[in-house]
């Protein structure tokens, strides 16, 4: 299993592969998937914006240096950008800081990462003030997001085949 830490990025081909956040509070879960290929990735974003850092050693914990650097990973495994499926994850109201909130704004700037690059998010589970654990299984290609107390839901699944065989081989 991966486990994504917070401001990291996984990247993997291997079916059968777990990767997983937890703790997706404010931060955002964002998966991106190449079924085609047989890449996922993702990443733990934790920030809107690097403006003001200037360590370049973790570009997973920002938004605006996340985003490219997850698709340029994912690229170099062998994923091509246009077949890419994104899927997020958290961006919650975690605490009342008055007008801040820092979940929507990592959502919002997730999202403007990935229309930059010709993306657009296939399926989400933002907002909420409760944390969740967002799980991908690389080869099944099934995204399911877990909220705090709630049981796992199938958020994303791009399996490759018929739908009907992935249907009846969950039965």
């Amino acid at each position: 299993m991966g486990t994504v830490r917070m401001g990291e990025i996984e990247v993997s081909k291997r079916t059968g592969e777990e990767l997983v956040a937890r703790g997706l509070g404010s931060c955002i879960g964002l998966a991106l998937i190449d079924h085609m290929s047989g890449v996922a990735g993702m990443a733990h974003i934790v920030l809107p914006e690097s403006s003001g850092h200037t360590s370049t050693a973790e570009p997973g914990k920002f938004a605006d240096t996340g985003v490219p650097a997850l698709i340029a990973q994912m690229q170099r495994a062998g994923a091509v950008t246009r077949r890419l499926d994104a899927v997020m994850a958290g961006g919650a109201r975690m605490f009342a800081l008055g007008e801040m909130d820092i979940g929507a704004r990592n959502a919002e700037a997730v999202t403007a990462g990935l229309t930059r690059a010709g993306l657009r998010v296939r399926a989400a589970d933002t907002g909420g003030n409760r944390g969740r654990t967002m799980r991908l299984t690389v080869g099944e290609f099934e995204v399911t997001v877990k909220e705090a107390g709630g049981e796992p839901v199938t958020l994303f699944d791009a399996a490759p085949g018929p739908a009907s065989k992935r249907l009846a081989a969950r039965a």
